[in-house]
């Protein structure tokens, strides 16, 4: 580990921004499974700050907003626009959280299929256009296999 990290469960926490964050909360519990730990209200019907857990990751989001932050991020500017990054979450079952995305309404851009890498993945935009990969690869197994 890097003497710059912290020893926590996560170093590295995406960060969102959505048009509608309230909704976009309610939807990835539903179609991914993420927890709601923790969400700010910003006092103008929107969110200042949510923590949304999954496992032993997070990811954080807020309402999309004029503010220093949110002049340099910002949601897609369409459902099917390019995005510069994407969250990968491990999963279990790569078929059965599939099938759950798709059910709330997922658009899958990339049907499950097994990775030449290992493990069995897909990808799909939430309802903001945001690109999220889901996969049963997990690049710690190989370091958690050779240690003592």
């Amino acid at each position: 580990m890097s003497e710059l990290a912290m020893d926590t469960r996560a170093t590295i926490i995406p960060t969102l921004r959505y048009r509608d964050a309230h909704a976009a909360i309610d939807w990835l519990q539903r179609a991914f499974g993420f927890h709601a730990q923790f969400v700010v209200p910003d006092g103008e019907g929107g969110v200042a700050h949510a923590q949304l857990t999954f496992g032993n990751g997070m990811i954080m989001l807020g309402s999309a907003r004029e503010d220093e932050f949110g002049r340099m991020q910002r949601p897609p500017e369409s459902a099917d626009a390019p995005v510069s990054q994407s969250p990968y979450v491990i999963v279990t079952d790569v078929d059965a959280h599939h099938a759950r995305a798709v059910e709330a309404g997922a658009v899958v851009v990339m049907e499950p299929e097994d990775k030449d890498y290992g493990g069995r993945g897909y990808g799909c935009r939430d309802p903001e256009g945001n690109l999220w990969s889901f996969g049963s690869y997990d690049p710690w197994a190989e370091e958690d296999a050779a240690a003592p």
